[in-house]
């Protein structure tokens, strides 16, 4: 993800719902959940705060997974990029979110750093605070996928396009169809 964003969260109630999530998400996690696992008990602890983090919308647990597969993370990672930022845990959290998010939580810099690495649950609620956000600002579905990677049009685009082709890959051609009562995707 880009370390340029332009947009911010216009909501009180959205900043007062991020922080106690994000504070909750971390506070109830066990330190053994926090531990680096085997590949198969890890991709579980992913699929699982997924899950939670989408809250029971179906369409956004399908984004939720096609960035997850985009950005390829793992818990515990820490990848370079070539503009001095990090990308953080599963959902691949670029450190230029982490003084915001401190300040939005209340929480020291190097807590957040470290929940984004080893927390999947703190992870995947920050990449949908992050995807919401971007919606809220854009009112464009494909533009806030593109968003959450990066503020250039053109990166957004080749992103949007790799996000969903992963999603098509794993929930078929029809992912992005309504169902007949004209709710969840």
């Amino acid at each position: 993800m880009s370390a340029q964003r332009s947009w911010t969260v216009r909501s009180p109630l959205v900043r007062a719902t991020l922080a106690s999530i994000v504070i909750l998400s971390a506070a109830l996690t066990s330190s053994a959940a926090l531990a680096r696992r085997t590949v198969p008990g890890e991709t579980a602890e992913i699929a699982r705060c997924i899950r939670v983090t989408a809250r029971g919308h179906a369409w956004l647990e399908k984004t939720l997974w096609g960035l997850r597969e985009q950005e390829a993370g793992w818990i515990g990672a820490q990848i370079a990029n070539s503009n001095g930022t990090y990308d953080l845990g599963p959902l691949q959290i670029n450190t230029w979110w982490v003084p915001r998010i401190a300040r939005l939580i209340n929480r020291p810099e190097h807590h957040v750093r470290h929940w984004l690495r080893y927390n999947a649950c703190f992870n995947a609620e920050v990449a949908r605070w992050i995807f919401l956000s971007a919606l809220e600002a854009t009112g464009d579905y494909w533009k806030a996928v593109g968003t959450y990677h990066s503020p250039t049009v053109w990166r957004q685009r080749a992103y949007a396009a790799k996000v969903a082709s992963y999603m098509r890959a794993r929930y078929g051609a029809n992912v992005f169809a309504t169902n007949g009562a004209g709710g969840e995707r």
